[in-house]
Order: C-alpha cells, then sequence, then structure tokens
C-alpha cells in the first residue's frame, strides 16, 4: 500500500512539473528587421530576430536567428491596450542610425531601453512581429 501511494504522489509530481514547464514556455514570434541598430550600446545587425515571452514573468527576449546574443527585459502593462494582440519594436531614428526604443509583446511593453526622455517630435520608426 505505502509503495502505490508512494507512486501516485510521483507520478502527480511529475505531471505538475510538465505542466509547470508548459505554461512557463516561451511563445516566439519573428520579426524582420531591415536596418542595423543599437540595443544596450551593442550594434546588431539586420535580419530575423525572435522575440519570445515567458508567460509566467512577463520576461521578453529578443534573439538574432542567426546570432548567438540575446537581450532580456521585463515587460510590463502599459501604453497598449489589454486587448493588444500585436508584437512591436520601437526604434529612435537619428538621420538613419537605429536605437531600440521600446519591444511590446501583446499587451505588456518594456521601459524604454535607451534611457532617453519621450521626446514627441523625435522620429520613430516601428517594426511589427509576423
Amino acid at each position: 500500500m505505502r509503495s502505490l501511494i508512494s507512486k501516485f504522489f510521483l507520478a502527480s509530481a511529475v505531471a505538475a512539473a510538465a505542466a509547470l514547464a508548459v505554461s512557463t514556455a516561451k511563445a516566439d514570434t519573428m520579426v524582420n528587421v531591415p536596418f542595423n541598430f543599437t540595443v544596450n550600446g551593442k550594434v546588431c545587425p539586420a535580419g530575423q530576430y525572435s522575440v519570445a515571452r515567458n508567460e509566467l514573468s512577463g520576461v521578453v527576449t529578443l534573439k538574432n536567428r542567426d546570432w548567438t546574443r540575446s537581450f532580456t527585459w521585463i515587460a510590463s502593462a502599459g501604453e497598449p491596450a489589454p486587448t493588444d494582440s500585436r508584437i512591436i519594436l520601437r526604434f529612435d531614428d537619428d538621420g538613419g542610425s537605429y536605437t531600440l526604443q521600446s519591444v511590446q509583446y501583446r499587451d505588456l511593453i518594456t521601459a524604454r531601453l535607451d534611457g532617453r526622455k519621450r521626446v514627441e517630435a523625435r522620429p520613430t520608426r516601428v517594426v511589427l512581429g509576423q
């Protein structure tokens, strides 16, 4: 009897761990950035990037498909509407030199990544996820 109860609890623990792994899995979206840009002082090449969000924690990760470097930030509620389903990368445009400003993953958005205060007159460029 004791062996049967132990096996039952072990099976329950394995099932719970599997469910947790599925619930915390990242959902990836591909974004094509057609220009080089800077993020956190690092120059990133134009190309395909995956944007992933950990559904449990709200952590957002940006990674180039052909590059080993990735960037991770915490996203929280902000400007997007609760029903917004878009994936958006916003860049400051300094005369053809682009700096990643923020990452929106559906209804969550990062704080400004470029450290600048919001200036309405500054040109921006938006890249949408696919």
